[in-house]
């Protein structure tokens, strides 16, 4: 498989783990990025490890949008992209990149932060840096994703009279959207693209009841569309660590919220 080039293939010279190379593709296992040589791109095969897993990576392969909802450490946001990926740089692929979205205004002193909005923003790309640099064992892996144009993050600020075509979209800490930016991003879900929600209402980083019960009001919708599958990740499915699957279960049995 190749990530674009002007020649029509993808352009990245990329393989799965154990997957067998072709001689020319053996031959070909270094491409030059803006004056630099990098080796080649190997994402390596990921395999559900719960149920609830199991149960996303079918869905996704029937091609239907998906709310993934629950536990925090339960690997949403990981496998997630992990099957985005696989998808956006297969050679059938018809989509021609990942555009992920998060809400920055939790935090709604970053307009104390110093630098331009990119570099404020920066912060919350990090999650996303850390996954795509472990899926692709290397830690330029995300930054050669965003070089190359199959990477892309924005926030809910600025999305009003936009369409996103061609794309899987990731939705990501929805529990910190309000229903108007959830409405907003759905909405501008354009030709030819996916869209993929994850969150869990007990993370919540609103304050207003009004502004937390959007999340609730947006799923009670698309569980009403067929296109939509919604999968409820519960205690058993956190695979973070031992640690910390514990300590969830001890809080929600001593119903105390973060």
């Amino acid at each position: 498989m190749h990530l674009g080039d002007s020649s029509g293939h993808r352009g990245i010279p990329f393989v799965h783990k154990g997957e067998r190379m072709s001689k020319k593709r053996s031959r070909n296992r270094e491409c030059n990025y803006s004056g630099y040589t990098s080796p080649h791109f190997e994402l390596k095969s990921v395999s559900p490890l719960t149920v609830n897993q199991e149960l996303t990576f079918d869905a996704y392969k029937r091609q239907q949008n998906l709310i993934l909802h629950g536990y925090a450490g339960t690997g949403k946001s990981y496998i997630t992209m992990y099957l985005a990926l696989k998808e956006v740089l297969s050679e059938s692929t018809p989509f021609k990149k990942i555009i992920t979205f998060r809400n920055v205004v939790p935090s709604r002193d970053m307009g104390f932060l110093p630098g331009s909005i990119k570099d404020k923003t920066r912060v919350y790309e990090e999650p996303y840096k850390e996954i795509c640099d472990d899926l692709f064992g290397r830690g330029d892996g995300f930054d050669i994703l965003k070089m190359k144009g199959f990477f892309e993050f924005t926030t809910t600020s600025h999305l009003r009279g936009l369409t996103f075509n061609d794309s899987i979209m990731i939705v990501d800490e929805m529990q910190n959207m309000t229903f108007q930016e959830l409405d907003t991003i759905m909405t501008r879900v354009g030709n030819n693209s996916k869209i993929i929600f994850c969150g869990d209402f007990r993370q919540t980083d609103l304050i207003k009841d009004s502004e937390k019960s959007g999340i609730n009001k947006f799923i009670s919708i698309t569980k009403r569309m067929k296109n939509f599958e919604y999968i409820e990740f519960e205690e058993q499915d956190i695979v973070r660590s031992g640690l910390v699957k514990d300590y969830i279960i001890q809080r929600t049995r001593m119903n105390i919220s973060c």
